[in-house]
């Protein structure tokens, strides 16, 4: 198995002649959100992915094998809701409203000026139907927004361990309210590190 643990957003500094002879792997948001998986790519190799914790693959980003071939990323299609304003009788604001609500939910959304796209969810399709909003059943690639949602819901964790291992080269897991394990680094004082929720811990 070829090992890969490089990654190059968009394939940033490639010549287009070698992202077009590339092979791809198609791989969807679950998998892409992850920085550990295997995958079998166009030309039939398995390639163990090993990146640094918290790495997502966005679709277009191009893996590095440890050969030095490359392998470009497509988001794979999959199962999804296309939220959209009713033309009727809402306006495009009903949209800024319903990423707003999600938001609060912690719900990994794709942003597009004219509708939005979430993973499929019977609960929060209701909510957006009784905000008056269109949600249609779809399959397409799905690429929700980067930054915060990178991490929510999937392992808040990462943005922390990710800065703090760049800063201080070590950090240690710990258990919060018999959730899953927390990536955190202690012995340092830090004021914007306070956790409201408490760890027993004194900074």
């Amino acid at each position: 198995m070829l090992t890969a643990s490089k990654l190059m957003p968009r394939g940033a500094g490639l010549a287009p002649v070698l992202l077009k002879r590339a092979a791809t792997i198609e791989l969807d948001w679950d998998i892409r959100q992850k920085s550990r998986f295997d995958a079998v790519d166009s030309l039939g190799r398995q390639i163990g992915v090993f990146l640094p914790r918290g790495s997502v693959v966005r679709g277009g980003d191009v893996l590095v094998a440890e050969d030095g071939s490359l392998v470009r990323v497509l988001a794979a299609p999959q199962d999804v809701l296309r939220i959209t304003h009713c033309t009727a009788h809402g306006t495009p604001f009903d949209l800024t409203r319903a990423a707003y609500h999600l938001g609060n939910r912690h719900v990994p959304i794709e942003l597009q000026p004219d509708h939005l796209k979430i993973e499929p969810d019977h609960v929060l399709a209701d909510m957006l139907r009784a905000m008056h909003l269109i949600v249609t059943p779809s399959v397409e690639a799905f690429e929700p927004e980067g930054g915060a949602y990178g991490a929510q819901g999937h392992g808040h964790e990462h943005g922390h361990a990710h800065e703090h291992e760049h800063e201080h080269g070590h950090d240690h897991a710990h258990a919060s309210h018999g959730g899953p394990a927390h990536q955190h680094d202690h012995g340092h004082h830090h004021e914007h590190h306070a956790h409201p929720h408490g760890h027993g811990h004194q900074q």
